[in-house]
């Protein structure tokens, strides 16, 4: 159809002289096209720059709307440089032809962002295969018969939506499936397609003579700090599994394989759909993720009161990340049980949950009709200058600018429609959130009168200030307070709470302002005693929830490193600085952290699951990173460490990363002397006694009290010759011990040892020379037949040693998490298997044919209900389990953890799950085990 004959309307030339200046390159245009043409080029110069380049081009392609397959047609066949230039051509040509088919109303916006994102898969497909073909030709990668190597890119965000706005940076996450190669050929095939993601991206990204494409951004990746460009399926699929985020799983709703080999990006989302699909995420859990938002916009600035210049249309109050937040927390809440709900796109999620029953269908019509509208505005925004920003001018000429695009000659007009937009948005969104409702205060018992008293004389309401903001804010708190399971006692700890606070006007203007903390410590004193407690011993911690990255996603081991790494440097030379300066910073520092974890368990931003991988990410980073500070504290009086250095093994649940709310650390050192007798420092040290006092004083590090507490406590137990051996052993010693002495338990143990913190010059060699270690005597021991016998053994003594610490015990006993994890183990061992989880290690024994799939399937599921009982417990208290003390609210986050129904159901579940597990495992066991 004729291009000309569509067009339903068209931008108001801002600059005139620029519009009659460009339309003079054209021969005599239809009225319609040169008004739409005028209009573009003078409200844009990066579009009259366009309009000039390829005033040749266009008059014959406006009328043929498959202007992407057209613009790369042939291209398949051109070499890396040749293609370079002609994807460039071809990104001009479409962004020319896609402005003008939104201005004029030619496409909707559905058209436009699918042709900005047709062409970036294509872009992407067609770098990609000049690459890999490359390195093929160089003799790089090795041969394979699967499309494009195995290489695959996943296009995320708006790019998986098919979204992509007008100057949208693309975010691509690239594997390849490393079934495609034979195992000897696995480390060239990788590093060839590192390669070519590395050129694909330069490629893309590269400003030239010629333009550029798309930016494009790789760290959506798996931990992208510390991983290549591009990484394998199954090490992808093994961090999510173990360590993937909730923000994480929201990206992935959009996720879609764009490039490469299609087939296997697609299995790829389908083995990770139940990463990304869960059922966990209830009501209460949306209205934090709300608070989280927020927060996330305020901290960035686009808070306070609002005004359309400089209004960011994507972030800002009433804009396009609301509307995107309200419907994908939804299809996050529903899509684990209604597979239709799982649609990439905002407007198809919309109309999905509306068409559920999820949302009103008024409200998801406004909610799409919005963001049409605030959609075409952000384009225009871009168009301009091909700027990737989301915000309106802050001048008043470039508001009129941008109205003008919208074919608008009255912009104060434009400006107040537009506000009544983003305000109806903001009331549409909200309205779902679940506001609070505004409570009286209650009536109050003695006792509770009694302790109310006495916050007058805190120092936290000393000042008049801080006392008349708290009494706007009290019966609010004492409402919600008596609506919660054991109201005084939850009142007691918030009374240690607020006793400990050194002033409050901050504080509570943050209460007043943002009820939703309120909440938070309601919950907390009223339904995790174990963390009240926490609070009030750490009260500074309540800084880190003022902070705006309380909320924000999680930054991984490696950014947490990176984090503590530069405190205690900072707090080593800054005013006052030294070792013990960073003893204090490492403790604050992990009990702020702690303290988010064990918030947003409590709140169901994240379940036990990934609460078990936080809490392991924390110790991780805080032993990596004391550790060398330790080191170099020790060499000032001794030396560097003699020979190749220290390495420290996190054993059990830090080993396997799965620690709880109160885990200890058990830990191994291992040196390697490498020949040198001693230390060469100040008061030099022979090899042997050098490392022990290294790690006495390591541990002195993790465990002492300070002013700011403690860090953890340490276990050595699991060390050689546990008590009765030396704190640190030598790589020869240990090498000896576990393949001639050890029993089959430290064989088990060693199943989950894990390098955790390296110092000394050579140490990063020496933890691979323990892992590799680890894993031969693991397969030069796991085909022993005392392995079976051994581990009946050791059950029926840990049964009798360690009775069950009552009824809702989840760890100790019979079928129970630690009964699991021992034949989890075991199943490593006789596999020969490097996994130290327990699900990675029974999914090893089902590889090996040791145990039968779905008997592994059940333990697993088993296990991960023990989990979370016994996780969520460790929460609420450090307690033996008592529902009667934990209260009300306690027991409603149990039973969202767990699944349950009631606390009846809680308690059927966990006799049936532990009596099939041991059945499970006593089957597991051969007739002659015992």
């Amino acid at each position: 159809m004729d291009f000309a004959a569509r067009i339903v309307r068209h931008p108001l030339a801002a600059d005139p002289d620029r519009a009659r200046h460009v339309l003079g390159r054209f021969p005599p245009l239809d009225p319609a096209l040169a008004a739409l043409i005028g209009g573009a080029a003078g409200c844009s110069p990066y579009l009259a720059g366009l309009l000039q380049s390829e005033s040749d081009w266009l008059p014959g392609a406006l009328d043929h709307d498959d202007v992407v397959a057209r613009e790369t047609a042939g291209s398949d066949d051109l070499d890396a440089e040749a293609l370079s230039i002609a994807l460039r051509q071809a990104k001009r040509r479409i962004a020319l032809y896609a402005a003008l088919a939104d201005l004029g109303g030619v496409w909707t916006l559905e058209q436009v962002t699918g042709a900005l994102s047709d062409l970036a898969d294509r872009a992407v497909d067609l770098a990609l295969r000049v690459h890999v073909a490359q390195e093929r030709r160089r003799g790089k990668l090795p041969p394979s018969d699967a499309d494009s190597g195995g290489l695959f890119a996943l296009a995320m965000g708006k790019g998986g939506a098919r979204e992509l706005n007008y100057s949208s940076d693309i975010d691509l996450i690239v594997l390849f499936d490393e079934a495609a190669y034979d195992d000897a050929d696995q480390h060239d095939a990788r590093a060839a397609l590192i390669r070519a993601t590395r050129k694909t991206a330069a490629m893309l990204s590269e400003v030239t003579a010629h333009g550029y494409v798309f930016r494009t951004d790789l760290r959506l990746r798996p931990d992208a700090a510390v991983t290549p460009v591009c990484i394998s399926t199954a090490a992808a699929l093994a961090y999510y599994e173990a360590e993937g985020r909730t923000w994480e799983r929201a990206a992935f709703i959009k996720a879609r394989a764009a490039a490469g080999n299609i087939a296997a990006g697609e299995r790829f989302l389908h083995d990770l759909r139940p990463f990304v699909w869960r059922k966990h995420l209830d009501f209460a859990a949306i209205q934090d993720a709300h608070d989280m938002r927020l927060r996330i916009r305020d901290h960035k600035g686009l808070g306070g009161r609002m005004e359309i210049p400089g209004h960011n249309m994507k972030l800002g109050r009433g804009g396009i990340r609301e509307i995107e937040f309200f419907t994908q927390t939804r299809q996050l809440i529903a899509g684990g049980r209604d597979p239709g709900l799982r649609q990439r796109d905002t407007v198809g999620g919309l109309a999905a949950l509306a068409d559920k029953g999820w949302i009103p269908r008024n409200v998801a019509a406004d909610l799409i009709d919005h963001y049409r509208q605030h959609r075409d505005i952000e384009h225009r925004i871009q168009m301009v200058n091909d700027a990737q920003t989301h915000s309106i001018p802050k001048e008043a000429a470039g508001v009129a600018l941008i109205a003008a695009m919208m074919g608008e000659s009255d912009a104060v007009g434009w400006s107040a429609r537009l506000r009544a937009r983003l305000d109806h948005v903001h009331d549409l969104t909200e309205t779902f959130f679940a506001p609070a409702e505004a409570s009286q205060r209650p009536s109050i018992s003695p006792e509770s009168q009694a302790i109310i008293d006495r916050w007058q004389t805190y120092p936290a309401l000393r000042s008049a200030r801080a006392r008349q903001i708290f009494k706007r804010v009290e019966p609010e708190l004492l409402s919600r307070l008596a609506r919660i399971g054991h109201p005084t006692e939850a009142l007691s700890r918030f009374d240690g709470f607020l006793s400990g606070l050194p002033a409050g006007v901050q504080i509570f203007s943050l209460f007043e302002a943002n009820p939703q903390l309120i909440d938070l410590l309601v919950d907390i004193c009223g339904s995790a005693p174990g963390l009240a407690a926490y609070l009030t011993r750490h009260s500074a911690v309540l800084d880190a929830v003022l902070g705006g990255s309380f909320f924000s996603p999680w930054p991984g081991a490696a950014g947490l490193r990176a984090d503590l790494d530069r405190l205690l440097q900072s707090a080593q030379t800054g005013p006052g600085g030294g070792y013990e300066a960073a003893l204090d910073a490492a403790r604050r520092w992990t009990h702020e952290w702690h303290f988010r974890v064990g918030v947003h368990h409590l709140r169901g931003l994240i379940d036990a699951d990934e609460a078990a991988v936080q809490y392991a990410d924390i110790a991780d980073a805080c032993i990596a990173a004391l550790f060398p500070v330790t080191a170099a504290d020790f060499a000032r009086k001794h030396g560097a460490p003699p020979g190749r250095g220290a390495v420290v093994l996190g054993m059990g649940s830090l080993g396997a990363r799965t620690l709880n709310a109160a885990s200890d650390l058990d830990l191994i050192v291992i040196y390697d002397a490498a020949g040198a007798e001693g230390s060469d420092g100040p008061r030099p040290l022979a090899a042997r006694p050098y490392y022990a006092r290294l790690t006495q004083a390591m541990i002195t590090a993790v465990s002492a009290p300070t002013a700011e507490g403690r860090l953890y406590d340490v276990d050595m137990r699991l060390r050689p010759s546990g008590r009765q051996g030396p704190v640190a052993t030598a790589i020869e010693s240990f090498e000896t011990y576990q393949r001639t002495e050890a029993w089959t338990w430290e064989h088990l143990a060693l199943t989950r040892a894990r390098a955790v913190a390296r110092a000394g010059a050579g140490a990063e060699a020496l933890g691979n020379d323990v892992e590799a270690l680890r894993l031969a005597v693991l397969r030069g021991r796991g085909t022993d037949d005392r392995v079976l016998p051994d581990l009946a053994d050791m059950r029926e003594r840990i049964f009798a040693a360690r009775p069950m610490d009552g009824m809702w015990e989840a760890k100790v006993g019979p079928g129970r998490l630690q009964d699991i994890d021992l034949l989890a183990q075991s199943l490593a061992l006789r596999a020969g298997d490097p996994a130290r989880a327990t699900l990675a290690q029974l999914r090893a024994g089902r590889r090996a044919g040791l145990i039968e799939g779905a008997d592994a399937d059940r333990l697993a599921s088993i296990w991960r209900f023990l989990w979370r009982l016994h996780a969520s417990g460790r929460l609420l208290t450090a307690k033996p389990l008592k529902m009667e003390e934990i209260g009300l609210g306690g027991q409603d986050f149990l039973l969202r953890e767990s699944g349950a129904g009631s606390i009846g159901d809680l308690a059927v579940r966990l006799r049936d799950f532990c009596a099939e597990a041991t059945a499970l495992i006593d089957a597991a066991l051969p007739a002659d085990a015992c």
